[in-house]
């Protein structure tokens, strides 16, 4: 019998810990409360909450003074809401010319409140307009 609550209702910020989740694992292995309170500049007991609602949605490995680890289903989110922040980082610098530092705040609130059929569009545009700009370059060298 699953435990597993409806893990399309997400907020922005259930997302947010994901996607650290998975970038912590990337860089350095392994996730702990610590280090995903640090990256998000909130406090250990905030992580510590969120991690239980994220273990009850079957998102999250959670134990008391262990690592964190995905789920399978957790993981598919986080690389999803990573690419989604990729792509808009991507349009907002490139397309846009905004300033990196803007583009990544942009991006993070982007990142959870487009639709998926705006999102699509958006990145089949920047996928063209990077290609466009690098086969471009690639005429002039």
């Amino acid at each position: 019998m699953s435990n597993n609550k409806n893990p399309e209702k997400l907020t922005s910020n259930m997302e947010d810990y994901l996607e650290v989740i998975l970038n912590l694992q990337q860089e350095q292995r392994v996730a702990r409360v610590k280090d995903v309170a640090q990256r998000l500049n909130v406090k250990m007991p905030s992580v510590t909450g969120a991690m239980k609602g994220l273990a009850e949605k079957g998102l999250v490995n959670y134990e008391r003074y262990s690592y964190l680890t995905l789920t399978e289903a957790g993981e598919k989110i986080a690389r999803e809401i990573g690419e989604r922040h990729k792509t808009f980082y991507s349009f907002l610098t490139k397309v846009m010319q905004i300033d990196h530092q803007t583009a990544e705040l942009d991006a993070c609130r982007l990142e959870h409140a487009t639709s998926r059929k705006t999102f699509e569009k958006i990145k089949e545009f920047t996928n063209n307009y990077n290609n466009n700009n690098n086969n471009n370059n690639n005429k002039s060298t």
